[in-house]
This record gives C-alpha cells, sequence and structure tokens, in this order.
C-alpha cells in the first residue's frame, strides 16, 4: 500500500521580508504546495527515524505521496466514508511515545524539534494517516474474496513462515491474503483515478 512537504521562499519588497510559498503541484482544482512537501519530508522522517532528507529527488516523491492523498480527499468529500476520530489518532500517538521514545513526554519532544516538527502537526499527520486506512478498509474490503483453497496453497507454499500447523495458521493466512486483495484493488483504483485527474507539475519548486 501507498501507505502517508514544500520549503518556503524568501523575497523582499519595500524593505519588509514576505515568505512565499511556492505551488509544487496543481491537483484537478487543488493546490499542493512547497510547505505541504516540507511537512511530509519532516513526518515520514521522523516516524521512519530516518535523516530528513530535502533533495530534489526527496520531494518529487513527496509529491507523489500528496498526489495520492489528494486523489483520495476527494474521494472521502464525495463518498460518505467514516473518518478516524481524535482518540484513535491520540492513541497512536501515545504508542509511537511508547515504543520508540520509553513513554518519555521530553524525550519525543526533543526528537520532535530534531525534525522541526510539533506535537499537533505530527497528530493530525496521524488522524490523517488513520483516515486513509479507514477509507482503504471501507471501499474495498467487500470486494474481497478468498477461497478455502486459495489459504491452502497459500499456506503449503509458506509453511516455514507459520509456527502452527494449518488448522492454527489458516486465520493469519486469510488475512495476508485478503490484505493483498485489498491492496491490488486500492492501487487499480488511484491508478485509474490519477489518469482521470488533470495533474500539473511546477518544477522551480522541486530545485
Amino acid at each position: 500500500m501507498r501507505v502517508l512537504i514544500l520549503f518556503a521562499v524568501m523575497a523582499y519588497a519595500l524593505d519588509a521580508r514576505t515568505v512565499i510559498d511556492r505551488i509544487a503541484v496543481v491537483v484537478g482544482k487543488h493546490v499542493i504546495k512547497a510547505s505541504d512537501i516540507d511537512l511530509d519530508l519532516r513526518v515520514t522522517a521522523f516516524l521512519n527515524r530516518e535523516p530528513l532528507r530535502e533533495d530534489a529527488a526527496a520531494k518529487k516523491k513527496s509529491a507523489e505521496r500528496l498526489i495520492d492523498q489528494q486523489i483520495i480527499r476527494q474521494e472521502l468529500a464525495t463518498g460518505g466514508y467514516s473518518r478516524a476520530s481524535d482518540a484513535d489518532a491520540n492513541a497512536m500517538l501515545a504508542q509511537i511515545q511508547q515504543n520508540n521514545y520509553g513513554n518519555s513526554d521530553s524525550r519525543m519532544t526533543q526528537a520532535l524539534r530534531q525534525y522541526g516538527l510539533t506535537e499537533d502537526q505530527l497528530r493530525a499527520q496521524l488522524l490523517w494517516q488513520l483516515t486513509v486506512l479507514r477509507f482503504i478498509e471501507q471501499r474495498f474490503r467487500a470486494g474481497v474474496l478468498v477461497t478455502d483453497e486459495e489459504v491452502r496453497n497459500y499456506y503449503d507454499q509458506h509453511r516455514a513462515q507459520f509456527k502452527g500447523d494449518f488448522e492454527s495458521s489458516a486465520a493469519s493466512v486469510r488475512n495476508i491474503l485478503e490484505g493483498e486483495q485489498i491492496n491490488r484493488q486500492f492501487e487499480q483504483w488511484l491508478s485509474d483515478a490519477r489518469r482521470r485527474t488533470n495533474i500539473e507539475y511546477h518544477e522551480e519548486a522541486f530545485r
């Protein structure tokens, strides 16, 4: 799954400094700004616990993620799908703090500062990620069909990765196969939606 933003440009006019947020991509009637790419890069690096990259290639990769997200936003706006709640985002935030920072507020705050993020920015991004996952489940789960024969065949071909016998592993195998089907359907839908959408890149924003 595909599965989860831009730099500010400084200009001077009449001796006053003004921050200009460049347009990076136009997706249909919606704009992805340089600041959106910058934020996406920082959140992604923070969540993956990787060094922040802000080169042109990283910005282009971020822009592709944000294009996909804008297409999903448009579908959410018209499809009547339920969204993740603030409680869901807070639970995920607490899990990250527990798993990565020993449940220490100060350690996580320090890490956020290193990536130029606030807790509110991170929480908002987590809320969106959870909403996307919920959308994918609601939109594509109904079209999934995994047969008993497919479950058996997968288990036989990947037996080494399961600790138990077939009976105790069947539910896990079915979940794997259902997830693969959901991902394929989602990828196909997203590919089709991108082809139907006018996407314009402003290359100067990626330099």
